[in-house]
């Protein structure tokens, strides 16, 4: 499929217009980048595993009703989506203290939750991507109360299912972020998880020995990458037991 006019180069994708209209072209990279892009590196493979991770959740989530941007997979790099707007928030659910919540609030890192936390960000960069309450969202005009209502109810049922389908492989979702997107249907409009669900996106820890499988490999210089996400698809059944990630990860259609 030839590629069309780039539309957005992000820090792991870039989109560009899809085949049809009210499609985009959804291309996974090899950059890796963390604390805001301040370190920033070319990983082997990523992209490629990302992309084949991203559908299978997507396809996933779809199978038992909730909406995405999702349309099909086109390659081994590249996906096609429904092009949506953007609300301009991270939605982050947690379920174990990790990351920033550990170091914002003084909590040991692994303690688990009562209950799934579910915080927002104003997604700028400029800005380090800021939490913000509900009511900064409603005051600026960001979301209405009915769809954080609804965007709420969204991430809650992927949450649920991204819990189920980890601990089915021996791995605890520890936290994720999400981006939701609206889709117009004349006057009304509906709300979809956009942009990607991989390991880019979530904390992944094996269930017995707490090692990382998500991105905190390469934030904390914990090993390699891709063999980290490569474990993830192999448990998922998307790689074949055997598999090894050099020269490049060979992924089961």
């Amino acid at each position: 499929m030839s590629r069309r006019k780039k539309i957005y180069e992000g820090k792991a994708k870039i989109l560009y217009e899809g085949p049809e209209p009210g499609t985009i072209v959804q291309y996974f990279k090899d950059d890796a980048t963390a604390f805001n892009a301040q370190k920033k590196d070319v990983i082997e493979g990523k992209g490629v595993l990302n992309n084949r991770l991203c559908e299978h959740f997507m396809l996933g989530l779809a199978a038992i009703g909730v909406p995405t941007h999702f349309i099909r997979r086109l390659n081994m790099r590249e996906q096609l989506v429904r092009e949506v707007e953007i609300i301009p928030l991270e939605v982050i659910v947690r379920n174990v203290a990790a990351g920033s919540l550990s170091q914002r609030l003084g909590i040991e890192e692994g303690t688990q939750l009562a209950r799934p936390i579910v915080e927002f960000s104003y997604k700028n960069d400029a800005l380090g991507d800021p939490l913000v309450a509900e009511e900064h969202i409603i005051a600026f005009n960001w979301a209405s109360q009915q769809d954080l209502d609804d965007i709420i109810a969204l991430a809650l049922r992927v949450n649920d299912f991204m819990s189920g389908v980890m601990y089915g492989v021996g791995i605890r979702l520890i936290d994720f972020k999400i981006e939701i997107g609206r889709i117009y249907e004349g006057d009304f409009h509906r709300l979809v998880v956009a942009d990607e669900i991989s390991p880019d996106s979530c904390r992944l820890w094996d269930a017995k020995t707490n090692q990382k499988l998500d991105k905190d490999v390469f934030r904390r210089d914990l090993g390699s990458l891709t063999d980290a996400y490569s474990e993830v698809a192999r448990r998922l059944g998307l790689m074949p037991e055997s598999g090894k990630t050099h020269p490049g990860p060979k992924l089961v259609n």
